[in-house]
């Protein structure tokens, strides 16, 4: 099949015939333009007589036929011309180009079959992924209950660091890897909180039991859901390798951070506004492989920061760490750094990489206790004033607050828009507009959420002023400790403390001589077994 017949059976001719005549015009001038083969190449170099320069020019262009029959050289008074190409290839090369590109455009342009929007073209419906399935749910929780389970045995009756490590390694492998960070103990806890404020809002069986199973653990056997359970916290200890230990007051100014989280996490939650845990997770990237390159470097920035400082984002930003330390500090059992009594050796002080071993106060001058009483009575007296100057304060910032809310954002947008003070429209609003919803029904529902958060942000400023000022009561208490204990509220039960203390060795020791004994003895029976 030729060129011609191929173009026309595969195109339109309306849409073509300009670009096959202007085929034909090139094709023609083609033609007109061919000379014979015999007849030689010259060139004008200078302008002299005819004669004498194209009995020149011939002599030298058979010379260079024979060795370069592309190009041309002429010379004359020992001037040299640059190689030029002969003019019928480059028509060739040209025509051949242009007819690959039209034929190559066409392809390009339908490879796909065009929709018809005027005829009986129909829009694809919008489909969304399936839901996961009731038995991998119900199988979720069963893993989550076992792998309770297996650290508060690892922490509390075997206390094996060991164990506790390859548990760490399965819950980064299937809570994180497997099953891409979701659903989490930490992000289930804005599911929770829209629940409770929403009441059309489903809370699937799975996010409950991953909310609750971690904190009745806590309660009864500490953190032991930090241990090596929680798949953020397990990231973060196995890329630890050498810590630096952070000035204890920087650390207590930095551990009222994860109080600030919780309560935006919960107001932006009630609100319908945003799940901001689950939008600034740090791991959640890495979990999935995928992100953004300011979300990769989001990420990349805790693992680098967790390598020399102990397990930053669960310390200094993790609200969910926030309930499960007020769990622990009440607590039926929790881990302790000797089995039997501390003998002062000291040695455990430095074995904790986050700095939640509390240190015994004998060796502290002791405060007068007048003056002790005099700022603790102080303390409790301001307390209901930072409740009210907190709830006062942030409820000055609500309409900030407000704007965060697509509804807000959209109704100011219009407001705006109605009083010429922007030049032109978003598509925010462009859309609004046509979907035919009343612009004082969005004023409306607008102006409901702002109340709300005025009302939750009274109640989140003196949530903030009672932590504040509940943290330095507790400071302000007399220390009456003797020995090295740990910090029930803030340990994490990873049993790093353990091979520490002399005690723990002695323990380990009288359990491997009784194991020996087990085995002699078991032995001593099978041979005598075998005489008999």
């Amino acid at each position: 099949m030729s060129w011609s017949l191929f173009i026309k059976k595969r195109i339109d001719s309306k849409e073509w015939s300009a670009r096959l005549a202007l085929l034909r015009q090139l094709f023609a001038k083609h033609a007109l333009r061919s000379r014979p083969a015999s007849e030689a190449k010259t060139c004008a170099c200078h302008s002299e007589s005819a004669d004498s320069t194209q009995d020149k020019l011939r002599e030298q262009s058979q010379l260079v036929q024979v060795k370069k029959p592309e190009t041309l050289l002429c010379a004359q008074n020992d001037h040299s011309c640059s190689p030029q190409p002969s003019k019928k290839y480059l028509s060739l090369l040209a025509t051949t180009i242009l007819l690959l590109f039209i034929v190559g455009s066409h392809y390009a342009q339908d490879r796909f079959p065009r929709p018809e929007f005027e005829s009986q073209y129909q829009r694809p419906l919008t489909t969304t992924p399936s839901p996961q399935a009731h038995f991998f749910e119900i199988f979720d929780i069963f893993v989550l209950a076992g792998a309770l389970g297996l650290a508060s045995y690892f922490a509390l009756k075997k206390r094996s660091r060991r164990g506790i490590f390859w548990l760490t390694v399965f819950s980064a492998a299937y809570f994180g890897f497997y099953r891409n960070g979701c659903v989490c103990a930490v992000g289930s806890l804005q599911n929770v909180s829209a629940a409770l404020f929403y009441p059309g809002f489903l809370l699937p069986i799975g996010v409950i039991m991953f909310f609750v199973l971690p904190l009745i653990f806590a309660l009864f056997f500490g953190r032991t859901f930090c241990a090596g359970v929680c798949p953020l916290g397990s990231m973060q200890d196995l890329v630890m390798l050498k810590t630096v230990k952070i000035p204890r007051w920087l650390s207590e100014v930095l551990s009222l951070t994860p109080y600030l989280y919780l309560g935006f996490a919960v107001l932006f939650a009630a609100t319908g506004s945003a799940f901001i845990i689950c939008r600034y997770d740090p791991f959640i990237s890495i979990y999935r492989m995928t992100g953004d390159f300011s979300t990769m470097i989001y990420s990349l920035g805790f693992v680098g920061l967790s390598v020399f400082i102990g397990r930053p984002y669960c310390r200094f930003l993790c609200p969910y760490g926030v309930l499960l330390g007020w769990m622990s500090s009440l607590s039926k059992k929790h881990v302790t750094i000797t089995p039997d009594t501390c003998v002062q050796c000291r040695l455990c002080e430095d074995a904790c990489p986050f700095d939640y071993i509390d240190k015994p106060a004998s060796g502290k001058i002791p405060e007068p206790r007048a003056q002790n009483r005099k700022r603790l009575a102080m303390y409790v007296f301001m307390l209901p004033l930072m409740i009210l100057v907190g709830g006062y304060a942030l409820s000055r910032l609500d309409f900030v607050f407000a704007r965060l809310h697509p509804k807000v954002s959209l109704a100011e947008q219009i407001r705006q828009e109605e009083r010429g003070a922007v030049p032109r429209t978003s598509l925010e609003t462009q859309t609004f507009r046509t979907m035919g919803v009343p612009i004082e029904t969005l004023l409306e529902q607008a102006t409901e959420i702002e109340k709300r958060f005025h009302t939750g942000a009274w109640i989140l400023g003196a949530f903030f002023g009672l932590v504040f000022g509940l943290r330095l009561i507790r400071l302000s208490l007399p220390q009456f400790r003797i020995d090295y204990e740990i910090d029930r509220t803030g340990c994490y039960s990873c049993a790093r403390c353990f091979e520490s203390c002399p005690n723990e060795q002695v323990r380990l020791q009288n359990v491997k001589n009784a194991r020996f004994e087990r085995s002699g003895k078991e032995y001593l029976l099978h041979v005598a077994e075998s005489a008999n």
